[in-house]
């Protein structure tokens, strides 16, 4: 069961009304009894002086009144913190960028389950409880989730290959909206079915995306239609290439490189597009079904969760149009053309770097790069590997060359991982679903967090720009 949530010494919050409205700090300290805090930045300012024989490190730290505790919201209390800014002398400057799941680094998480054990399953169990799991508690989840890899009977034949479409997203969530029609309690949001419903579509999202591909490729492309059942005993990333290759084969280290990938795009914080979409739709009272049928809706937009579609798609370009890939200056020249929009698809674009909030590095790139590197040795792609990484060296120069950058440009995760899946031998149609099958656990965890936290409808303010007019009559027109 998930308990109410309370503001802590720690947490990231915003100012949301009073004269420090739409301001951001850390929780410094917390009187509960008198319903106040006091936020660092905020009414915690810090003035830096030299040392003195008082203060041998130097700096003031000036306190106004503490802030009524109902004048503050979470920030960050969420599954995903990300920051790609830090504060100096009152100023925003880049840095490093740091991504963390429930508090723990996403580094560390990676590193802790790498070698040992697939980490989906773990972290899934973090974002949705809050807690890393225990073996034994660990055990209960992968046996939840292994029984509920399941799909009502003849709802392959009668829902996946009806209508087979080349777009999967579209074919994912007509599916999800088809399974709350076999749910008899699919309209209770109490947390206990809520959280029921979510594990069963984490569960058999992986099977609903493959079987997908595999009615469409079949139907579309006249290919052989492979329908494999689900192995209780596999991983999410095992079970899914077991279920996309016609013989059912694969590497560990395949399944270990897709199991971080996943775990990677796993969740990232409220602000991204689908995200809030969930967030919204939970708000106005909705079933899982349609609020993740919405949240598709929103990754399947190119802007969104189609990302590293066109980093493929740029970087075949770029192979196709420099002869050498290892001269520097001739892919620098072409990344200029790119940018100029004089070559691939006149956007001005080069896919893959730059992201919303990081600045200095992603760091689901860092992290990914290193599984990459051995991936592309095993797959005989090395010559591949290098050109990503000279681009991911010059590209940021080159773009700096013709723009104004107010922050720094670095790779982002979606550089790598059209690269990763085009290796393990996954078609470009499923490249977004399987950010989806990724994603669907934060989406769960900020329903559920919606749903206890919250019992107010999201209604984003808007401002009017009309000017008023008098009707006239259809005559005088």
């Amino acid at each position: 069961r998930m308990s109410m949530l309370k503001i802590k010494k720690g947490d990231m919050v915003k100012v949301i009304a009073g004269k420090d409205k739409d301001k951001e700090g850390k929780v410094v300290a917390v009187n509960q009894k008198d319903g106040k805090v006091v936020v660092e930045g905020v009414n915690m300012l810090t003035k830096h002086t030299k040392p003195s024989a008082s203060n041998q490190n130097g700096g003031i730290i000036h306190q106004e009144g503490p802030i009524d505790i109902s004048n503050v919201m979470y920030l960050h209390n969420g599954k995903a913190t990300r920051i790609g800014f830090k504060m100096e002398d009152g100023k925003k400057v880049p840095c490093e960028g740091k991504l963390w799941y429930r508090g723990y680094d996403c580094i560390e998480l990676v590193n802790g389950f790498r070698g040992d054990h697939f980490g989906f399953e773990e972290v899934a169990y973090l974002l949705l409880f809050g807690k890393l799991p225990n073996r034994e508690e660990l055990k209960h989840f992968n046996d939840i989730l292994a029984s509920s890899r399941t799909l009502p009977t003849n709802f392959t034949r009668d829902v996946i290959m009806k209508a087979p479409s080349s777009d999967i997203m579209n074919s994912l969530t007509r599916s999800v909206l088809t399974l709350a029609s076999y749910d008899k309690n699919c309209s209770d949001t109490s947390i206990e079915n809520v959280l029921r419903q979510c594990l069963g579509l984490i569960a058999v999202f992986p099977m609903l995306a493959v079987y997908g591909y595999h009615a469409y490729n079949h139907y579309s492309n006249d290919e052989s239609m492979y329908i494999h059942r689900p192995q209780k005993k596999l991983s999410t990333a095992e079970n899914l290439l077991m279920m996309l290759r016609p013989d059912k084969q694969y590497t560990e280290l395949e399944a270990r490189v897709l199991d971080t990938a996943l775990v990677l795009h796993m969740e990232h914080g409220g602000g991204n597009n689908s995200t809030f979409t969930t967030r919204v739709v939970t708000s106005s009272g909705s079933d899982t079904y349609s609020v993740i049928a919405a949240a598709l809706s929103s990754l399947k937009g190119p802007k969104h969760g189609g990302a590293n579609i066109k980093v493929v798609e740029m970087m075949r370009d770029i192979e196709a149009h420099v002869s050498d890939w290892t001269d520097e200056d001739a892919v620098r020249a072409y990344l200029n053309k790119i940018l100029s929009k004089e070559a691939f698809d006149g956007k001005g674009l080069i896919y893959g770097m730059g992201h919303a909030v990081y600045s200095l590095s992603d760091p689901r790139a860092q992290v990914f790069k290193s599984f990459v590197e051995k991936l592309a040795v095993a797959k005989g792609r090395d010559k591949d590997f290098a050109l990503y990484s000279m681009i991911e060296r010059i590209a940021p120069e080159v773009i700096s060359q013709k723009s104004r950058i107010y922050k720094g440009v670095s790779a982002n995760v979606d550089f790598y991982s059209g690269f990763v899946y085009s290796m393990l031998e996954i078609p470009l149609e499923l490249y977004t679903p399987i950010f989806a099958i990724a994603r669907i656990v934060g989406w769960s965890a900020h329903r559920i967090e919606e749903l206890i936290n919250m019992d107010k409808i999201i209604r984003p303010a808007y401002k009017s720009v009309m000017q008023e007019l008098e009707y006239v009559p259809l005559n005088q027109r």
